[in-house]
C-alpha cells in the first residue's frame, strides 16, 4: 500500500516555543496519521522581508539598472527633441503670421464699419486714416515711417462740415475734429502691395480689380500724399503732432467712401491690402495676404485672402 499522505493540523505554536500544540497529536509506533510539522504565525518582520523578495529569479542589481538611463540614452532622446523643435518651429510661426494677418484685416474692417456708421448716423464727415512705423520698439514722438505696425486713428467733425475748404485744400484742423476712438496699433502687419484681381470670380486672385493707383491704400499708394492730412492727438488748444496720416478714407453723411479725402474721385472698388511681417522685415514668401475691399457709394465691405 501506498503510504498516506500526512495530515496538517489547523494548530499554530509560539515563535518562542517551537513546540507542538497539544492539539496535534505526537507520532505514534505503527500510526498511519503523521504528527503535524511545525506552524507560526508570521509577524511584521516577515512580511517585510517578503515585500522586499523579488518575484521570480530576476537579480536585485539588474532590476535597479532597468530602473535608470545610460548617458548614451539621455543624449539620443535630446537630441530627437532638438531636432522635432526645428522642423516644428516654422510650422508655429507660419501659423501665428496667418493669426496675426487675418486679426488686422477684422481689426481694420470693423473700423471702417465703424467710420461709416457714425457719420451716417450723425449726419457728419468722418475720417480714418492708416501710418505704417517700426514694429518691435516703442513708438516715437514725433513718430517714424517704418514697417511691421500699422497705426489707425478715426477723427470726425465736430460740426458736421468738411472742416477744409474744398477750394484752397490744406491740413484739417485739429480744433474742430473729436477723436472717435483710440489710437489703434496693429502689430506684425505690413501695408503691402501686389496685383490686383482678375475681376472673374470671388476668390484672392479673381476678386474685383481696384484698378487705380489712387483707389488702394498700400505701401506704394495713393502715388501722393493727401492734401489734406490729419493729426494724432487732437483738442483745443491744438496739441503738437505725434502722427500725421497722409493715407486716409473720408466718409461723407451719405455714406460715400473716397480714398484720400478730396484729392480723387469715387471710385467703384477701393482696397487696402496687407501682408504679414516679423519685426521690421516684410514675409516676401508668404501667401498670407489679404486685400479689404470696399465700394465708394455702397455699404459693402469685404475681405479677400489668399
Amino acid at each position: 500500500m501506498p503510504t498516506p499522505r500526512p495530515i496538517r493540523s489547523p494548530i499554530t505554536y509560539s515563535p518562542k516555543d517551537e513546540s507542538v500544540s497539544p492539539s496535534c497529536s505526537p507520532l505514534r509506533a505503527g500510526s498511519l496519521v503523521a504528527a503535524c510539522p511545525p506552524w507560526r504565525v508570521a509577524t511584521v518582520a516577515d512580511h517585510a522581508v517578503r515585500g522586499r523578495e523579488p518575484y521570480g529569479f530576476t537579480l536585485p542589481k539588474q532590476r535597479e539598472r532597468s530602473r535608470a538611463f545610460t548617458l548614451v540614452e539621455l543624449i539620443v532622446v535630446i537630441a530627437l527633441i532638438s531636432t522635432l523643435m526645428v522642423l516644428v518651429a516654422p510650422a508655429f510661426t507660419g501659423i501665428k503670421s496667418a493669426e496675426d494677418v487675418t486679426s488686422a484685416a477684422y481689426t481694420i474692417k470693423d473700423a471702417l464699419e465703424q467710420a461709416r456708421t457714425h457719420a451716417m448716423a450723425y449726419e457728419t464727415y468722418v475720417w480714418i486714416g492708416f501710418y505704417e512705423e517700426p514694429a518691435g520698439q516703442p513708438s516715437t514722438n514725433p513718430a517714424t515711417p517704418g514697417t511691421g505696425r500699422i497705426v489707425i486713428s478715426t477723427i470726425a467733425s465736430a460740426d458736421g462740415t468738411t472742416v477744409y475748404n474744398p477750394r484752397g485744400l490744406a491740413a484739417i484742423d485739429p480744433t474742430r475734429v473729436t477723436q472717435l476712438s483710440k489710437l489703434v496699433k496693429v502689430e506684425g502687419t505690413h501695408l503691402a502691395t501686389f496685383p490686383d484681381g482678375s475681376g472673374t470670380g470671388d476668390t484672392f486672385d479673381s476678386r474685383p480689380a481696384a484698378i487705380y493707383e489712387t483707389a488702394k491704400i498700400r505701401d506704394t499708394t495713393p502715388p501722393n500724399p493727401s492734401l489734406t492730412p490729419f493729426q494724432y492727438p487732437v483738442g483745443n488748444p491744438a496739441p503738437a503732432a505725434q502722427y500725421t496720416f497722409v493715407k486716409a478714407v473720408e466718409f461723407s453723411p451719405r455714406g460715400e467712401a473716397r480714398i484720400n479725402n478730396r484729392n480723387y474721385t469715387l471710385k467703384t472698388v477701393a482696397e487696402i491690402g496687407l501682408q504679414p511681417a516679423h519685426g521690421t522685415a516684410v514675409d516676401v514668401n508668404s501667401r498670407n495676404i489679404i486685400a479689404i475691399q470696399f465700394g465708394a457709394l455702397g455699404g459693402d465691405l469685404k475681405i479677400y485672402r489668399q
